[in-house]
């Protein structure tokens, strides 16, 4: 393989990756700027009589047709080699050096000592500067900048990508987009507030406290569940179970909105089959409006609620029965906006 020509040689490295884009040289992303110039000089001159015509790639195939630069020395030696004849080589000028007699002349009849000395510069002095070795050029530093700093983005890259964190984050992304996500934390929010109220929590023996340290005592919490055998805490748990998720249930299964769902606009479009057997936006109206007519305008479906229950987990919920209005309007909006996304 030749050497590339110099006029690429002296080209930095994003001028020759736009030349490469220009004619058009493939799988050029990944080369080093010296493979880049090889690439460029072998597909410059297997396409020179497309390319030839290109302002941009003139002074290129200018040096490929006059590979002497324009000197007429070097134009004769090129016709010479072309015609076979070597070039004759030119006698070199003998040097003139006066003879150690004639210096001493000079010395003694400008009146100096014989003795004297001439100063000489030392022959070692002037080779200090090969074993110099000079910075590279700034192209070759822009190349290793750039090829160290996608080495570093590809070893954080796959270091991320082993963690695994990235597809833990995808996976609780899609289990929370979704309408029964937010019911489920919605009812989450009212039997966190019922815990406490229907469901006593008892202290057990723990750490006492440290007056050297300035402890508290530390006490092992846990829910009394030989509660739940009272009457005390099923009443008011069949209360909320039965208002806020049971009733609900039933009137969103029978009120199915989505039984009659079209495709689009068309007049004779067949119907699509439910995506679920309860329609959300029938759920959390059908709650919110059992919850309005039982915690405020005292309906008790014929002495089957008690007072005593309804205060109480009026009292439980965090905010009142106003909780589940809140709850039931986040639902019914974000079941339009889905609704509206899947039309």
């Amino acid at each position: 393989m030749s050497a590339p020509s110099s006029w690429l040689v002296k080209q930095r490295k994003p001028e020759l990756v736009e030349l490469a884009e220009q004619v058009g040289l493939k799988d050029y992303e990944n080369l080093k700027k010296s493979d880049l110039e090889s690439a460029l000089d072998e597909h410059l001159r297997a396409n020179q009589a497309k390319l030839s015509r290109e302002s941009k790639l003139e002074a290129f195939f200018k040096r490929i047709r006059d590979p002497s630069g324009g000197s007429p020395t070097k134009k004769e030696q090129a016709v010479a080699v072309l015609s076979g004849d070597e070039p004759k080589p030119k006698p070199k000028a003998r040097r003139q050096t006066k003879a150690k007699e004639e210096l001493e002349k000079t010395d003694v009849t400008e009146g100096e000592p014989s003795n004297a000395l001439v100063p000489r510069t030392p022959r070692t002095s002037i080779s200090f500067g090969r074993n110099l070795t000079l910075p590279p050029s700034p192209s070759q530093l822009a190349d290793q900048i750039d090829q160290q700093t996608a080495n570093i983005r590809s070893s954080i890259s796959k270091t991320w990508q082993k963690t695994g964190i990235s597809a833990y984050t995808q996976q609780t992304r899609d289990m929370l987009s979704s309408i029964v996500t937010i019911e489920l934390l919605a009812i989450t929010v009212e039997v966190f507030g019922l815990e406490g109220t229907i469901l006593p929590i008892l202290k057990l023996a723990g750490i006492p406290a440290s007056k050297t340290l300035g402890t508290p005592p530390i006490f092992i919490k846990i829910p009394d569940v030989f509660t739940m055998l009272t009457p005390g805490f099923w009443g008011p748990f069949s209360l909320w179970l039965t208002t806020s998720l049971l009733l609900p249930l039933v009137f969103a299964y029978f009120f199915n909105l989505t039984l009659k769902a079209k495709h689009g606009h068309v007049k004779h479009a067949k119907s699509v089959p439910p995506t679920s057997q309860y329609d959300p936006l029938s759920y959390h109206i059908s709650k919110a409006l059992i919850a309005w007519t039982v915690y405020s305008q005292g309906f008790r479906f014929g002495g089957f609620l008690t007072d005593q229950s309804v205060a109480l987990i009026d009292r439980a919920l965090p905010g009142g029965y106003a909780c589940i209005l809140v709850g039931s309007g986040i639902g019914v909006l974000v079941s339009i906006y889905d609704a509206v996304l899947k039309k």
